[in-house]
């Protein structure tokens, strides 16, 4: 497996298509066991990353190693099982047949009736591939991405397409195969998926890692929110403002009357004109359920409730989509307010870094 122990390790590969660059100067070590999730808008990158491990393509510099070898010579030994959005199957052949036609292309593999059974296909192992639903089909490619039992498992957007029902039993099936200890790279736009399924979360925007971490180091050093029932006569963004607060964002939500509204603070620097603004804009926020989103929303709640301006209040952890916007990665690149593709933040137990 290497001297360092490492599953993959990817050093300072750039790969370009003619001018566009699209994965550039990444560097990433996964560890065998790791559950891994693969986030970015459309074109970040993440697909041409999975490619080059699994050695589909090769960087123009850097390098990558798998397992301690090469990626398309560990791929051809059956150490990697992929699940890929691409790749066509043969529509007459039953789910069985399809299994053992392509099993005669592994030097060795599982027993089907094994794989059938791990990869949930008993139901429809006799059904022709062409009469299966999108759920059924997903299933086949994951089953034949097990054949080989692999050390290690990529999946790209293995759950697009299917209905809520269908994502949840492929994740129950996926859940069953990490306790098996493989190494589990995952890319997907269904971030709650990330968040449910992931160990460790990756972020990548224009072809660059721009966040990298556990997902609960994550999860707890980003904001949190704050929300409970307003019940001062003052404005929740002049308190905000008088508490000094950073920039921050303060949401109206459905009060008694089901109105809702949102107002956003842009800066606390000037305490006049963000209090004339929320004079302006806001609510009557008297008995409104109101967000604060902030670091410390402890200190935060302890302030506001000496003050007697909220009850009932609930304090909520960020969620994976919460971090997916904060690091700018659902924007554009040109209108990305969070970290730039020049900076990546690495978080290891608990403390940030940039790099």
């Amino acid at each position: 497996m290497g001297a360092t122990g490492a599953a993959i390790s990817v050093s300072g590969v750039t790969k370009r298509f003619d001018d566009i660059t699209a994965v550039d100067n990444v560097s990433l070590t996964i560890h065998p066991g790791e559950v891994i999730a693969l986030l970015g808008h459309n074109g970040a990158g993440k697909t041409t990353l999975l490619d080059m491990i699994l050695g589909f393509t090769t960087p123009d510099s850097g390098s990558i190693t798998v397992l301690g070898g090469v990626p398309a010579e560990t791929a051809h030994s059956g150490r990697i099982g992929a699940m890929l959005q691409s790749g066509g199957l043969l529509k007459d052949l039953s789910v069985r047949d399809t299994l053992a036609f392509v099993a005669k292309c592994h030097v060795d593999h599982l027993p089907i009736p094994q794989v059938i059974e791990r990869a949930g296909l008993s139901d429809f192992a006799d059904r022709k591939v062409g009469k299966c639903s999108g759920g059924q089909v997903q299933r086949l490619r994951f089953a034949l991405a097990l054949l080989s039992d692999p050390d290690i498992l990529i999946l790209d957007e293995p759950t697009a397409g299917l209905d809520a029902a269908a994502r949840r039993d492929f994740w129950e099936t996926m859940r069953g195969e990490a306790q098996r200890g493989h190494t589990v790279i995952f890319a997907t736009h269904y971030l709650q998926e990330a968040d449910d399924f992931a160990d460790r979360l990756v972020l990548i925007r224009s072809g660059r890692i721009v966040l990298d971490g556990a997902t609960t180091d994550l999860l707890s050093s980003s904001t949190r929110h704050l929300t409970g029932t307003w019940c001062s006569t003052t404005s929740p963004i002049e308190v905000a403002a008088g508490l000094g607060l950073p920039p921050t964002a303060v949401t109206y939500s459905a009060g008694r009357d089901g109105t809702t509204s949102t107002t956003t603070i842009d800066t606390v620097d000037n305490t006049d004109a963000a209090t004339a603004d929320s004079h302006a804009t806001s609510p009557d926020p008297h008995d409104q359920l109101v967000t604060f989103t902030c670091a410390d929303t402890d200190a935060l709640a302890l302030e506001l409730l000496r003050r007697g301006c909220i009850r009932d209040i609930t304090i909520a952890t960020s969620s994976v989509e919460d971090l997916f916007f904060e690091y700018g990665i659902g924007d554009t690149p040109a209108d990305s307010s969070g970290a730039t593709a020049d900076t990546a933040v690495t978080v290891d137990s608990g403390k940030e870094s940039a790099q």
